[in-house]
């Protein structure tokens, strides 16, 4: 019997929010056109390998599940997962943060176009 194997898997599990493998299911291929359009603009190939997709795609999987695991654990005292939680973990890593916080300012600017947008609409139709 290998128990080196037998430790790292329990290991693995000890402390871990994360599910088993047998009850996370998960369909294949959904983010792979993304990707591979991503792929192809940081410098790949147009057309790269599916093997290669399908890496990438379980590397961003397992990252931004682990991410939501990690902020879950820190958002569990408070009951309520924010987007705090997210901006709290990669408080270390300057370019993500601050591009983090650039797509969160962008989005609150849409947000109040798309409304102003449709508070003007609303006056049109009630002046027609």
């Amino acid at each position: 019997m290998n128990n080196a194997s037998a430790g790292a898997s329990s290991k693995a599990r000890v402390g871990s929010s994360q599910p088993s493998e047998t009850s996370f299911k998960r369909k294949r291929g959904v983010f792979q056109k993304d990707l591979q359009h991503m792929m192809y603009g940081f410098g790949d190939d147009p057309n790269p390998l599916p093997e290669t997709v399908a890496l990438v795609e379980d590397i961003v999987v397992e990252y931004v599940t682990d991410m939501v695991h990690k902020a879950q654990d820190i958002a569990s005292k408070r009951g309520k997962l924010l987007t705090e939680d997210f901006l709290f973990l990669i408080r270390k890593d300057t370019p993500k943060l601050n591009r983090c916080t650039e797509l969160l300012s962008m989005n609150e600017e849409l947000k109040q176009a798309r409304k102003a947008f449709d508070v003007d609409e609303e006056k049109l139709a009630t002046v027609d």
